[in-house]
């Protein structure tokens, strides 16, 4: 497949190269801002339905050659600015272009919702934007943190590199509800389908605009877009030439951190070149490093000793199966001595499973006795009889005893490198004024940690993305690949729990032969008194030896946790002083088990690649678009999992063997209708294939109704579905937990799920086992979740002074995403009752369909207002709610929404870019969210059943001050956020965040 697919892309620049013509027409002009009369750099001129164009040079210069003669239109545009459409009629050569600011949003052009060029303000659905301008005045520190500022958006922050966005609830760290992409491609990692933040996205000095549209958009953008679509554009070197870079540094403060403030360095750089309005090529790098926040959530999860976190023991020794919310190795490592010392239950030497302290009991002689055993001394006849014997004496001289491995916080596990590095580039040819070449190169290098099923500390991950494409005003033909690389990713659970368990080892190692010694020592002491005792007072010797053997067990019972306890005191010091932090082996067992692995470390190899081609096309051409405007394309996608056995089945089961390939299909069609600009209706269906479910089909209809030019009213119906991930259908990994499996039928058959039925866990009680009325797990059919959406909004804008967008929706979740929890008997011929035993049970995982129908509704209100003099106010408020939760909970309590939403958010910003053009300019922001309930894989199940995941609601003040350096194309800019210090957390088990405070400079030549 790589090899064919490098061919694609290395033919698709040349498929047209056929087309070119030569210009018969040279236009020139100059470009001045309107109320100053000062030339403007930067600002785009192009040819409306063409690819040809050109821009204004320092002195606001502008000369490009075409061969579409007049007459035509000239749309002039550029950040900040109304932009025009300028009739050139026929002969003429020359024209002059005054440019106003517009201070008001709303009039800007989009394609992300339609798939067609049209006004934010009569889109048919809701969007969000970002542009150039608000990248260089927001306060936040980046412009990806930014996306928070915008309505109804709501950011998961896992690390400092690392943030996933979310819309209209079911917020996840790493959330494949919502799609990312990058110039038009998915930017998700093809092992884990989701965009890991922006760890290797675009460079922000590359960034020309970002548009997010909230809800479904499957029916133009294909599978898992059902909650919403992030569309990031880059600058094209013909429009943005030239030099610009940046550098930023600063402070980051947290409490929680064992050095509560530390620097940060971000430093990035651009220089994109055209020759002749023809070729032009641009190259990026930007690169980011710091110490990043900590998660130290040490609460007890396990709800054992309670029924909220708040009131649970967090002492290990106290409570042996604390599970602390960011603590490892801790609940999931512990032995019962008693279980570790019986074995298998047979007498032995300890091999094959046999019980070394059984044979000392069984097998030793006894030289007072004649070389006899003690079972045959206490009238053991047969084998059975001395092995019941010998068992009864086990039982007595051994302790029901607990023995628990302390655990390992997280941040003695890592030490928190936040580091991001990211090169790009391309090349851009202009075949002719129709159509235009491309070939990219995104690459980026990032170390974060991410919350998923576990904490992973994604070390030196690598994405690639390599685009060929061909497009003109109408349509594009693309391909590209993705090809992802997990670096020296471990996860930091399963590097506790092996961690714990050579602790583990060490303190049982050090402790069982003195206890053993002890105990038969002390065992065989009392036997012998009491015999000799019995026997001194005249007490027949049989019946005397009986009286013996019942005063030992009493004596041995009452003192056993006594005897335990004296050996393991000085073992788990001696333990303490090798694995624990600061222990001699401590870091070099934390090298090994990072560097092997899964099963045998923590690990995770991922290689996959992702292959992608796709193509658009809008009959524009051929049909008038005020009559019938009809966009139709097509897409199709591969998936090449490689995890090398760490992560995903293999196709013969083996961990040597070779992996999955998935592969998807799809086509769409739509087609709007304009009335008389007054009403415009849009409709459209969108056909996918996954080659492990049926097909699946997403339409859309909406209308939009202009009223006096700038009211806006639109109404929406649309379907959106998610094919479920790669590692939901294939994903094979043990946890120290909990083994989760795909939901695709080979698991069953992999761990003979039938054969040796599997439980849920929620139906596994006492009371169930004793009434035998728990019944097997039923297996149902698996598929694609689906959301039906509708949508009514507003948008519209008054005397050019205020815009307004609000809009309400209600959501049905068909087929909706869920967990199952499975119980199995590891010996599938034991008693039922091994399920309640977690030594003799196997834990499941895997997804499975709700049953039940989903509704989640919500609505947004959000407003720009113009004060006057440069100032702007903005604010948005939205809401989330889970409608049925309460019903989906009594009709399953088992079920868990991963809602995590809050029901209320709300955002206010004031700002001035250029008080009085003085080049001083400010922005400050202040945002609020509620309390919220943060149901996570990594939480433990009780808390989640519980609905104990409470993430508090918090609020944080950002701020900015810049001042632009017109001499030398800079602007100076100091700020911070979360300038109150209060440290604060955005999902379960995620880290605390704290301040920043910064200061930047940016270089940039076309800096009016």
């Amino acid at each position: 497949m790589y090899a064919t697919f490098l061919k694609l892309l290395m033919i698709l620049p040349l498929l047209l190269f056929g087309g070119l013509s030569y210009g018969q027409i040279t236009l020139t002009g100059t470009v001045t801002e309107e109320s100053t009369n000062e030339p403007l750099i930067g600002v785009n001129l192009q040819i409306k339905g063409k690819v040809i164009g050109t821009t204004s040079n320092a002195h606001g210069h502008f000369s490009f050659t075409s061969s579409t003669l007049p007459p035509f239109v000239l749309v002039v545009s550029s950040v900040g600015f109304a932009t025009q459409e300028i009739n050139i009629s026929a002969g003429q050569t020359n024209v002059d272009i005054k440019m106003k600011e517009q201070a008001v949003l709303g009039r800007e052009l989009i394609v992300s919702a339609s798939r067609v060029e049209e006004s934010v303000m009569k889109s048919p659905v809701s969007i969000e934007k970002i542009d150039i301008r608000t990248i260089r005045e927001t306060p936040q520190a980046s412009f990806y943190d930014a996306l928070q500022n915008l309505k109804g958006i709501e950011m998961s922050t896992q690390s400092l590199t690392f943030r996933s966005v979310s819309t209209r609830g079911f917020g996840a760290n790493g959330n494949t509800r919502v799609v990312q992409m990058i110039d038009g491609m998915d930017n998700q990692a093809p092992g884990l389908n989701f965009p890991v933040g922006n760890i290797a996205g675009m460079p922000e000095l590359d960034v020309e605009s970002v548009e997010v549209l909230p809800g479904a958009a499957s029916a133009l953008y294909g599978p898992n877009a059902i909650n919403g679509i992030i569309l990031m554009n880059s600058k094209s070197p013909f429009t943005y030439q030239g030099l610009s870079a940046y550098g930023k540094t600063g402070i980051m403060s947290a409490s929680n951190r064992d050095q509560k403030n530390t620097p940060f360095y971000d430093f990035g750089i651009r220089y994109a070149k055209a020759f002749n309005n023809k070729i032009a090529f641009k190259v990026n790098a930007s690169y980011l490093t710091a110490k990043d926040w900590q998660a130290t959530d040490y609460r007890d999860q396990s709800l054992l000793n309670g029924t909220t976190l708040e009131n649970n023991n967090m002492n290990v020794m106290k409570n042996p199966r604390y599970d602390g919310v960011n603590y490892f190795g801790d609940a999931d490592v512990g032995a019962n001595v008693y279980n570790v010392l019986y074995a298998n239950g047979l007498p032995g030497d300890g091999t094959n499973g046999t019980s070394g302290a059984l044979g000392i009991i069984y097998s030793t002689k006894i030289p007072q006795a004649g070389n006899i055993t003690l079972p045959q001394l206490l009238g053991g006849q047969t084998p059975q009889d001395q092995l019941r014997i010998a068992r009864d004496i086990f039982g007595k001289v051994v302790p029901q005893y607990y023995l628990s491995a302390p655990g390992y916080a997280e941040n003695s596990l890592t030490n928190y490198p936040a580091k991001s590095l990211k090169l790009n580039a391309s090349l851009h040819y202009r075949i002719n004024d129709n159509i235009e070449a491309i070939l990219q190169v995104n690459w980026g290098k990032g170390s974060a940690v991410y919350t998923g099923a576990d904490r992973y500390n994604i070390q030196n991950f690598t994405i690639g993305q390599y685009k060929a494409e061909i497009r003109g005003s109408n349509f594009f033909v693309r391909a590209y690949t993705t090809r992802e690389n997990s670096g020296d990713a471990h996860a930091l659970g399963v590097l506790g729990s092996l961690l714990s368990k050579r602790y583990l080892e060490a303190t049982l190692g050090a402790a069982l032969p003195s206890f053993l010694n002890t105990a038969i020592t002390q065992y065989g002491g009392a036997l012998l008194q009491a015999y000799q005792t019995a026997l001194a007072g005249g007490t027949p010797q049989q019946q005397a030896l009986q009286m013996a053997y019942q005063t030992a067990n009493n004596y041995a019972t009452a003192n056993n946790v006594q005897w335990m306890n004296t050996a393991v005191a000085p073992a788990v010091t001696a333990a303490n002083g090798l694995y624990l932090p600061g222990g001699s082996q401590f870091q070099s067992a934390i090298s090994e088990i990072k560097k092997a692995p899964i099963p045998n470390g923590a690990r995770f190899l991922d290689k996959s690649n992702l292959y992608h081609a796709e193509l658009m096309y809008n009959f524009s051409k051929i049909i008038n678009p005020k009559t019938l405007e009809i966009v139709v394309g097509g897409n199709y996608r591969q998936y090449d999992l490689n995890s090398e056995g760490t992560l995903f089945e293999t196709q013969d089961g083996t961990p040597e063997g070779k992996e999955f390939n998935i592969n998807e299909y799809g086509a769409y069609a739509q087609g709007s209708k304009n009335f008389n600009d007054i009403f415009k209706l849009t409709a459209s269906v969108r056909y996918d294939k996954n080659e492990n479910f049926k097909g699946q089909f997403s339409p859309r209809i909406s209308g939009v109704l202009t009223v006096a030019r700038d009211h806006n009213f639109r109404l929406s119906f649309q379907r959106g579905f998610r094919i479920p991930t790669t590692q939901n259908q294939y994903i094979n990994l043990n946890t120290p937990t909990v083994r989760l499996v795909g939901g695709l039928p080979l698991f069953r058959d992999k761990y003979n799920m039938t054969g040796n039925p599997v439980y849920a866990q929620t139906d596994i009680t006492q009371a169930a086992i004793q009434n035998g009325t728990l019944k097997p797990y039923q297996f149902k059919e698996w598929q694609p979740e689906r959301v039906e959406t509708y949508e009514i909004g507003y948008k519209g804008a008054v005397a050019n002074k205020l815009y307004v967008d609000a809009f309400y929706y209600y959501n049905r979740f068909l087929s909706f995403d869920g967990v199952q929890v499975v119980l199995q008997k590891k010996d599938m011929n034991g008693p039922v009752t091994d399920l309640l035993d977690p030594s003799k049970r196997n834990v499941f995982s895997f997804p499975v369909n709700a049953g039940q129908i989903v509704k989640n509704s919500g609505w947004g209100f959000g407003l720009e207002y113009v004060l006057g003099k440069g100032y702007t106010f903005n604010g948005n408020v939205t809401q989330n709610m889970l409608n049925n939760g309460k019903e989906l909970k009594q009709n399953d309590p088992s079920f868990v929404s991963f809602f995590n939403s809050p029901k209320y958010r709300f955002n206010l910003g004031l700002a001035n870019r250029d008080i009085n053009r003085t080049g001083w300019g400010f922005g400050l922001t202040f945002r609020y969210q509620t309390e919220m309930v943060w149901h996570a894989t990594v939480a433990s199940i009780a808390a989640n059943l519980a609905d104990q995941t409470v993430i508090p609601s918090y609020s944080t003040l950002d701020a900015q001050i810049s001042k632009k350096i017109s001499s030398i194309k800079s602007i100076i800019k100091v700020g911070g956020t979360n300038l109150t210090g209060k440290l604060y957390t955005t999902g379960w088990a995620n880290p605390s965040v704290g301040a920043m405070y910064y200061v930047s400079i940016t270089f940039d030549e076309l800096l009016n």
